[in-house]
């Protein structure tokens, strides 16, 4: 088990997220994505490092197809951009798009909704200043489940499409 803080940025320097007090993650398991793990994997206790992370190591590239529109009468009101869905609504129209991916609505116009399941971070180059704060064995049930079983924080799961930040 690992506990960090970080600063997260975009390429060009500007903030995205801080982490200021110290989280705890599962070294080796399904909470890291993998080039933070490869960058951490040798330091100690208060060692700071700096990961760069092109978007086919973070979040993906951008992906136009899993952007779709929708009728405005399908969602509740009120409706406004950076709400988020699991799934589309019932009645959708849309084909092919994932059933069990997170839908953000960013625009809302008098007859439809853009939706976008896109991670949030997709298709962006991020660079992240890592302090590692405290390092110990993990229990038999994180080994278990591979996880510290945090929800609280999940920019660096790579695994969920609309992965919030917390």
């Amino acid at each position: 088990m690992v506990s960090l803080t970080w600063l997260l940025s975009d390429a060009q320097n500007r903030p995205i997220d801080e982490l200021k007090e110290a989280v705890e993650f599962f070294f080796g398991g399904d909470d890291l994505l993998a080039k933070v793990e490869e960058a951490l994997a040798g330091h100690a206790v208060s060692d700071e490092l700096l990961v760069q992370l092109e978007p086919q190591h973070a979040f993906g590239d951008y992906r136009p197809e899993l952007v779709c529109f929708e009728d405005r009468k399908l969602f509740p009101e009120p409706i406004e951009a950076g709400m988020a869905f699991e799934g589309l609504p019932a009645g959708h129209v849309s084909a092919d798009m994932p059933a069990d991916a997170v839908y953000v609505v960013t625009e809302v116009y008098p007859s439809h909704v853009v939706l976008d399941a896109n991670h949030p971070l997709a298709g962006m180059a991020l660079r992240l200043k890592i302090r590692v704060r405290d390092v110990r064995e993990a229990s038999s049930d994180e080994i278990e489940a591979r996880s510290v079983g945090n929800d609280a924080v999940s920019v660096l799961d790579g695994t969920a499409s609309g992965a919030r930040l917390h």
